[in-house]
């Protein structure tokens, strides 16, 4: 028989622990999240835990921002611009790694991003004055890049029936890291550290923690998992059963295609909130309702730990409404949760007794990370072949949206102005879900979802030229 010159398929695994299919690329059709075997809830606990590793030090300086404040005569913009450029350099990493993932692997990526991050985190006790807080902050940053690897490395292994709440699995439990970094560092090795040294000592020495754990996690990462369900993609290029991916063509496919941009500024409105309330919130019931660093952190951190369920709930209804009603079901999840979103920030913003705005920040977290979640329960469906570069795109989003609201908390006079700003913002994009139309899905109002998509596996871009190599 003539060879047909195709290289025969390599695989890591020959069996899996969970039930995959085979028409997906092998990725599993359900989660089992007391599981840990590889490949696919090995990446699952991995993507998750490294995101949560580069939330806790992206935002480990938030609680200690009115100490730092008060050691180097800081006024509320000088904070504000630190918070700004705190989440403005990850825009650009979030551009810049979504096609990466496309081409190497969340796995690698990971690798990398924690490690480097590490190092200005460990650097936090050397800034002497505003610039250098805001320089500090934008290179500490890079770590917020590291949720386009979470978000890809899940779709990789799971099919689009269970994506959704895997997504959100995961980006939940990783944002978690912005919660209970509020909870470590302000209310509890903060206080420690100062039992034996001054306050300014405490906070110039206290970041090292995170930092050593998050270089660790970086190294640990690159050997206990694996790319995609079928290996590694180094292997799998090595075999010949993954062609090399063009970045650029990646991109080009997704920053192309209009849906992206419409998520884009919706995540702006989901993503973009929690980060504000990330720096605003310990701030923000500091000075409004005369709390200690230590009592103010720990109230900020609740609206963070309601990832730990918040955002499951967000994909899992994406989920369920798409076996429904298919992609309307998706876009109907996401337009009701922005609109609930919007309209708890607006009575948050006139909330004026502790208590009431407590339990109000609560209900307005749930509805922000369930449309976190939801919205990456479309993502994968936009263009299967560029996700990782949609995803970055779409990430990217989040801290466009946090510089946004960042702006306007740095320079409006009332913090409630800038919470009405915040929540008419986020009314208006629940609307933008009429422009969202995907090829071979129903939009809100119309159309139909075509049965022969439905079963399309994350493809990888073809390399650019190779069309016209042949005469």
């Amino acid at each position: 028989m003539a060879d047909t010159g195709s290289a025969p398929e390599y695989k890591k695994y020959q069996t899996y622990a969970l039930n995959v299919d085979p028409d997906q690329d092998d990725k599993a059709t359900e989660i089992k999240l007391c599981n840990f075997s590889r490949p696919h809830m090995r990446a699952f606990h991995c993507s998750w835990w490294c995101f949560f590793i580069a939330f806790f030090i992206w935002f480990s300086i938030t609680p200690l921002l009115s100490e730092i404040a008060i050691t180097l005569d800081l006024d509320k913009q000088q904070i504000w611009t630190s918070s700004i450029t705190g989440v403005a350099g990850t825009i650009f990493m979030r551009f810049l790694l979504g096609p990466q993932c496309d081409k190497y692997g969340a796995r690698v990526l990971f690798t990398i991003v924690l490690c480097v991050a590490s190092i200005p985190t460990a650097c936090t006790g050397l800034i002497q004055n505003a610039a250098g807080l805001a320089v500090l902050r934008l290179f500490i940053g890079i770590a917020g890049g590291s949720f386009v690897m979470c978000q890809y490395w899940s779709s990789r292994m799971f099919t689009k029936e269970v994506v959704g709440t895997a997504n959100a699995l995961v980006g939940g439990w990783g944002n978690l890291g912005g919660g209970v970094t509020q909870i470590v560092m302000g209310t509890l090795l903060f206080p420690l550290f100062k039992t034996g040294m001054s306050a300014e000592r405490a906070w110039r020495t206290v970041c090292i923690v995170p930092a050593v754990v998050a270089f660790f996690t970086g190294v640990a990462v690159q050997f206990v998992s694996e790319d995609s369900p079928k290996g590694n993609y180094k292997d799998l290029k090595k075999h010949g059963n993954m062609p090399e991916v063009s970045a650029a063509a990646s991109f080009r496919s997704g920053a192309f295609n209009f849906n992206t941009w419409i998520l884009f500024m919706q995540y702006a409105c989901s993503f973009g909130v929690e980060l504000t309330m990330n720096n605003a919130a310990a701030l923000y019931f500091r000075q409004e309702f005369n709390q200690t660093t230590e009592s103010a952190a720990a109230i900020a951190s609740i609206f963070g730990w309601m990832n730990l369920f918040a955002r499951g709930i967000g994909g899992y209804s994406s989920d369920k409404m798409n076996a429904k009603m298919g992609m309307r079901g998706r876009i109907i999840v996401q337009t009701v949760l922005l609109s609930c979103e919007g309209a708890m920030v607006l009575i948050f913003a006139n909330t004026s007794n502790l208590a009431g705005a407590i339990v109000v920040m609560i209900v307005f977290s749930i509805f922000v990370q369930a449309a976190e979640g939801s919205t990456y329960g479309i993502v994968p469906y936009v263009n299967p072949s560029c996700t990782g570069s949609i995803a970055g795109i779409v990430g990217a989003g989040g801290n466009a949206g946090a510089v946004g609201f960042g702006l306007a908390f740095r320079q409006l006079e009332s913090y409630k102005d800038a919470f009405i700003v915040m929540g008419c913002v986020i009314l208006i994009s629940a609307f933008l879900s009429l422009l969202i139309r995907i090829k071979g899905h129903a939009s809100l109002l119309c159309g139909s979802d075509d049965p022969n998509i439905g079963k399309s596996a994350l493809a990888v871009p073809e390399p650019e030229g190779e069309d016209d190599d042949d005469a």
